[in-house]
């Protein structure tokens, strides 16, 4: 077990799986929260930037952008801070004040939108921002970058398996982008093709 971090994002991933019997019925919770922005989204981000700088397409002068409705940028704002990157968030008007509070903690600049908008107007303004200025961002898109199911599929089901000793009967996740929950099940596939 490590007990000593060089860098917070050493601590992205490997989260416990919590074993709780109900009524008979064992589930396996995998603890995401315990991730240093609190879910999931810290494996996205960090696997969208690391992706993005071995391509070369992030580079010190550009600031990342992405729309979103919280989690996923308190995870890019927490890697963007730690790799030194500029982070631009947009985000309806509306999302609560402590994402807001958090987002602006780790440096992020907060483009908000009109909340009647919603994601889809947060997701326009992010598009006509980088269309403005193709050379000043890096746009991440959770929703279409290959990357976030891949991360999954490499470590989310790995953990999972290797906590488990086998292939749960059932996956259960939030939908969000789509990203966990094919990427999981996508090696739990691989490893049993009845599944």
């Amino acid at each position: 077990m490590r007990t000593l971090s060089r860098s917070i994002l050493e601590r992205v991933g490997n989260t416990p799986l919590l074993r709780v019997e109900i009524e008979g019925v064992e589930l396996f919770l995998k603890l995401e929260m315990f991730n240093p922005g609190g879910s999931i989204k810290d494996r996205v981000a960090l696997a969208i930037i690391e992706d993005a700088e071995r391509k070369g397409l992030l580079t010190p002068d550009r600031t990342v952008i992405e729309a979103t409705s919280g989690n996923t940028g308190i995870g890019l704002a927490l890697v963007c801070a730690a790799k030194g990157y500029r982070c631009a968030i947009v985000m309806p008007e509306n999302m609560s004040e402590e994402r807001k509070k958090i987002l602006k903690a780790y440096g992020a600049e907060l483009i908000l939108t009109p909340a009647e908008e919603g994601i889809p107007g947060a997701v326009k303004k992010a598009e006509e921002l980088v269309k403005e200025n193709p050379e000043r961002y890096f746009s991440a898109k959770q929703f279409e970058n290959p990357v976030n199911p891949e991360v999954h599929y490499r470590t989310t089901a790995k953990e999972i398996l290797e906590q488990m000793g086998a292939v749960p009967n059932v996956f259960v996740a939030g939908v969000g982008t789509g990203g966990s929950f094919t990427g999981v099940s996508r090696r739990f596939k691989v490893v049993n093709p009845d599944w």
